[in-house]
């Protein structure tokens, strides 16, 4: 069991707050120290109060000194002792008050405790109703376990089951895969062959295209020719025309000066008969006629 703080430890704090010409409290005993519960250190404060007058009485002969020296001094200690005497009064009042605080205080820890324990009961109640409720889900998970258990077994026969698929498949894939070889080899000799064959179409084409273009240029000079004789062929026949047009022209206007010479000519032989018709000649027997 914890003693606290010893007694001398807290005389020896309290004589040092008062050589520093403070008043001896709990808080600063506490903190000469720097430990020592309110409690402990106010239970031996109040011992070195007590003990306080004790200690002046016993200082307050002083042998050797003159007596109006010795007088005056025992005069102004006892005044010292009955200000020390106040200060302890009002340092107990303190010390009192600090203890009802400590009392209330522990009261309120008392009461927090209490909620606390009731809090933990309820708690505890709370964990059995879980642990229950542990031991029953414990008890779903096994069979759920079990249930894994077959299932794992299952998938282990359906991964047996694909591994050999797989090999198979494997197996096919390599005989896919040497005939896609061969293939891609048939393949690219037809490619090659192709080719060639392609290159070969395409010079016998360049050729034809050159032979063709020569044609053409060939075909384009005697165009250019025939178009040339065309055109003399055309200024010919147009010069043809300008003269059957004007040989037309003469023609017709020859036609037309026969046509009024040929009007001019029956109108000149009309003109005698109208002037002979009115004669009346005599019959002249037939056979005289003849």
């Amino acid at each position: 069991m914890a003693v606290g703080v010893p007694e001398h430890e807290v005389f020896a704090a309290a004589d040092a707050v008062l050589a520093r010409g403070e008043r001896p409290t709990v808080e600063r005993v506490r903190l000469e120290l720097g430990r020592g519960s309110p409690a402990r250190v106010g239970s031996l404060l109040d011992q070195w109060w007590e003990q306080l007058a004790g200690r002046l009485r016993g200082e307050s002969r002083l042998p050797g000194l003159p007596a109006e020296v010795a007088q005056a001094f025992v005069a102004v200690w006892q005044q010292a002792i009955h200000s020390a005497q106040g200060v302890a009064e009002r340092a107990l009042i303190e010390q009192r008050q600090v203890l009802a605080a400590e009392l209330e205080r522990a009261a309120a820890v008392e009461e927090q405790a209490r909620q606390d324990a009731a809090q933990f009961r309820h708690q505890a109640a709370q964990a059995v109703a879980a642990r229950q409720a542990v031991e029953l889900r414990l008890v779903d998970l096994e069979l759920l376990l079990a249930q894994r258990k077959t299932q794992v077994e299952d998938l282990q026969q359906q991964r047996e089951g694909l591994l050999r698929e797989r090999l198979e498949t494997q197996q096919h894939n390599q005989a896919l895969q040497q005939d896609l070889q061969e293939t891609r080899r048939r393949a690219e000799q037809e490619r090659v062959a192709q080719e060639n064959y392609v290159r070969g179409v395409e010079d016998r084409a360049l050729r034809e295209v050159d032979r063709a273009r020569e044609e053409g240029k060939a075909v384009t000079a005697q165009f250019k020719e025939a178009g040339r004789q065309i055109e003399q062929l055309q200024r010919r026949l147009e010069s043809a025309q300008a003269e059957l047009s004007q040989s037309q022209q003469r023609a017709a206007a020859q036609h037309a000066r026969a046509d009024t010479l040929e009007q001019q000519l029956k109108q000149g032989r009309e003109a005698p008969a109208a002037k002979r018709k009115p004669r009346t000649h005599k019959a002249v027997p037939k056979q005289a006629a003849e």
